[in-house]
């Protein structure tokens, strides 16, 4: 399957007529989602199950890798681009081993206060059984009565809420006993909890100093009933493969590969009653524009799934439709993502999209896209990593983003 599709892989250059692009972008300009090593007794996975939801095919290996993990009260750092399932995984491991889940949006945290009360919101709504609640009532009175208070809802159940403080001191304060009582929450009911803390780098952005990271990350260290999940781009990688005294398990996603993909929507399709006419390029068209990105695949497979031919035939132009139509529906979202990147990143992610290369800081690809030298140039391929919009070198700068590089191409065209 790969060879077959690498020969006829359609190519959509920034001429073609089928061009088309997609991403997700936040108010920062952050997009809303692999390679792994064995341990050597790890057991042999299918690596292409067909029956495994689309979020787990091609990633059976990574996946059992994150339940082994949570499965001992282990830490993790998940890393990959926008759409490539991160979360999900996560998620479903953590449902496979029968763990609590407690989310933290990282995006959603502009200081200490909004850290506090989105943790406190998400340990409220996970722990809502009479014994955790009573726990917490428990807990609210003995040790943070002056920083949480239990509001009636009305309706007979109690909803713990932090106080407004203004004090950095009392913030941090506050954040401490939290990760406290969720330890104590795990050791009284006997089972354990994950904590996934997702877009985890953007809380650098009002920690300027790192003290509420260093405090967390000692927090990973001590707790034994509390499992930590950071969720970040692969850029991340970097910041803690040699930090001394780290032991987060380090798992990365990479794209799927084409044969994958092909093979997955295939399955899928037949489901449907509809299949990839042979004679034509159409599945090549559709492997060619997600480029092994989980989410856009997802996507787009949603579109053809209600294509209605007598025949039951997908063509060429069913696939370039789906592709046009879901380019126009994300053309406001991909214009808002466009806009809030700093201008040096914007330039470099228009020059990559229509001339990519792998090896954006030389001389000749500087000089003929009117690139800036130095540090500017290499702080905009750092901004783009971090933000998950291209990958490093190890996957040659190429464009994280499948349908919004195509948007870019037609739009620049």
């Amino acid at each position: 399957m790969r060879e077959s599709i690498g020969k006829s892989m359609l190519n959509l250059s920034p001429g073609s007529p089928t061009d088309t692009v997609g991403g997700l972008p936040t108010s920062q300009g952050v997009p809303p989602e692999g390679f792994y090593t064995w341990d050597r007794d790890a057991k042999a996975v299918n690596l292409v199950d067909l029956s495994a939801p689309f979020q787990l095919v091609g990633r059976q290996a990574q996946f059992q890798r994150i339940t082994q993990v949570l499965a001992r009260d282990g830490d993790l750092l998940i890393a990959g681009v926008p759409g490539s399932g991160r979360r999900t995984l996560v998620r479903r491991a953590a449902q496979e081993v029968g763990v609590k889940i407690v989310e933290v949006d990282c995006i959603r945290v502009t200081d200490g206060q909004r850290f506090v009360q989105l943790l406190c919101e998400s340990i409220d709504q996970t722990f809502q059984s009479t014994t955790a609640q009573a726990f917490i009532r428990e807990w609210t009175e003995r040790k943070a009565a002056e920083l949480f208070v239990l509001k009636d809802e009305g309706n007979g159940r109690e909803r713990l809420k932090p106080v407004r403080v203004e004090s950095q001191e009392l913030q941090w304060s506050a954040f401490e006993v939290l990760l406290d009582l969720l330890q104590g929450l795990a050791e009284s009911s006997g089972g354990r909890v994950v904590l996934i803390l997702e877009s985890f780098p953007h809380i650098r952005s009002w920690d300027r100093n790192g003290v509420w990271e260093t405090f967390l990350r000692k927090e990973i260290e001590r707790q034994t009933q509390v499992s930590y999940v950071l969720v970040a781009t692969i850029a991340e990688i970097s910041l803690h493969v040699d930090e001394p005294g780290n032991h987060l398990e380090i798992v990365k996603l990479a794209p799927l590969a084409n044969d994958v993909v092909a093979a997955w929507v295939q399955e899928v399709l037949h489901g449907e009653g509809l299949t990839f006419d042979p004679r034509s390029q159409a599945l090549e068209l559709f492997v060619n524009a997600v480029q092994g990105h989980l989410g856009d695949a997802s996507a787009l497979v949603r579109r053809l799934k209600s294509v209605r031919v007598s025949d039951g035939l997908i063509r060429d132009w069913h696939v370039q439709q789906a592709i046009q139509e879901l380019l126009a529906d994300l053309s406001m979202v991909f214009e808002s993502l466009l806009m809030l990147l700093p201008a040096n990143q914007a330039h470099l992610l228009e020059s990559l999209a229509l001339d990519p290369t792998d090896k954006p800081q030389s001389r000749d690809y500087i000089h003929k896209h009117y690139l800036s030298r130095g540090g500017s140039l290499q702080g905009a391929i750092a901004g783009l990593q971090h933000k998950g919009l291209i990958y490093g070198s190890e996957q040659h700068y190429r464009l994280a983003l499948p349908l919004f590089v195509l948007w870019l191409r037609q739009r620049l065209s």
